[in-house]
């Protein structure tokens, strides 16, 4: 049992907790929380650290799960847990995973139904510009998986997905979702454009509701950063603008709100359609 903050497993676990660069030099993310924890490929997981509470109060289906990981796992004291913790009430289960990896063409291929089978759909892909919250990112994961997005495009100054918050926001999305971060956002709408696919650009300059365009086919969502939306390079990039029509004062929608509506809606078109 490791009973010392100063135990050099448990010092690794709270930098790369802390450090965004070190994560991303090791290739390595911490996942927490025991819903999260059942989520993770087996294959992804290095280590696995529980507390002692935890595992004197784990149920059998707990227990199970813990004799079948591959590497084991190490007990901890409570004390020593609350430190390796990025949260404020632990659950008392936290992992060591190897980073995701995807290449352009992950992200073209068809969305899956929940039974695993592929629906032969056409791409549907976010292209996000500067979102910053973690939540929000994480959220935008989460509802993509959901609505049938085949791939996530992200510029290099969006939240790190790999940051805890954006992690447990997903609710294991980041696991099933492909995406890639990319230093030229340009160039890849361009690349989507010579692959076919039509990108969208959600502004208050669009002309046509959301609603009244054709997303069956292979389909790019623009969305840009919470409080100044998408640059006017990128936003031009597009080739259409659509607006999300809204009653009242309000003037922008959440980002995560946003590539919700966009992407359920693509979806539906393509479920009837």
């Amino acid at each position: 049992m490791i009973s010392s903050p100063s135990n050099e497993k448990v010092k690794r676990i709270v930098a790369y907790n802390a450090k965004n660069r070190l994560r991303k030099e090791d290739k390595v993310f911490i996942v927490e929380g025991i819903r999260m924890q059942v989520e993770i490929p087996a294959e992804l997981i290095l280590e696995t650290y529980v507390s002692e509470s935890f595992l004197d109060k784990a149920s059998g289906s707990d227990k199970e799960y813990l004799m079948s990981l591959p590497n084991g796992y190490e007990v901890v004291t409570d004390q020593v847990f609350k430190k390796m913790s990025d949260t404020k009430a632990p659950q008392g289960i936290l992992s060591l995973v190897k980073q995701l990896e995807y290449e352009d063409k992950d992200l073209f291929v068809s969305a899956k139904n929940r039974d695993g089978s592929s629906t032969g759909q056409a791409p549907m892909i976010l292209i996000l510009e500067g979102i910053q919250d973690p939540g929000n990112l994480g959220t935008i994961f989460r509802s993509a998986e959901g609505a049938g997005v085949t791939g996530i495009y992200m510029s290099s100054d969006c939240a790190d997905v790999y940051n805890s918050k954006v992690v447990r926001s997903t609710m294991g999305a980041i696991f099933r979702q492909p995406f890639r971060y990319t230093d030229d956002l340009l160039g890849t709408i361009n690349m989507l454009k010579d692959k076919g696919i039509v990108s969208y650009a959600a502004h208050l300059k669009g002309t046509k509701n959301y609603d009244e365009l054709d997303f069956t086919k292979g389909t790019a969502f623009l969305i840009g950063n919470e409080g100044n939306g998408l640059s006017k390079e990128i936003a031009d990039a597009a080739d259409e603008y659509l607006l999300i029509p809204m009653l009242g004062q309000v003037e922008s929608m959440n980002a995560a709100t946003s590539a919700a509506l966009l992407g359920f809606e693509a979806a539906r078109q393509r479920r009837i359609g």
